[in-house]
């Protein structure tokens, strides 16, 4: 039981640095945007592969930035997932981890499904 409130409290830390990371990133995009006063594109042209905003990233583009920010934003409950497989194959429930698992999975094929069709 203290194992898994243990566990339970590594769950939220994860989300809330999570969270904060993806915050300050972003803050830093918008911040570079404001000072600048141009986000590093011509317009309607945005960063949407992971590539395009690395490339961007490495010139120090500020909505470059911004997307890496949102990334790791959506990358955070993935994360979460993935960290309760982990508890739950520690407590060895078996059905928790295949469940949690095949939600892993759908997550990941809905995430490359949403980056192929950009």
């Amino acid at each position: 039981m203290e194992e898994m409130n243990q566990i339970e409290l590594i769950i939220g830390q994860v989300l809330r640095i999570g969270v904060l990371i993806s915050a300050a990133v972003i803050l830093v995009g918008v911040l570079l945007i404001v000072f600048t006063g141009q986000t590093g594109y011509s317009a309607k042209v945005y960063p949407t592969t992971v590539n395009a905003i690395a490339s961007g990233i490495v010139a120090l583009k500020p909505f470059a930035i911004v997307m890496l920010g949102l990334f790791l934003l959506i990358l955070t409950p993935v994360l979460r997932v993935v960290v309760s497989i982990y508890a739950f194959a520690k407590e060895r429930d078996h059905l928790y981890v295949w469940i949690t698992t095949f939600v892993l999975v759908i997550l990941l094929i809905g995430m490359w499904i949403g980056y192929l069709g950009k």
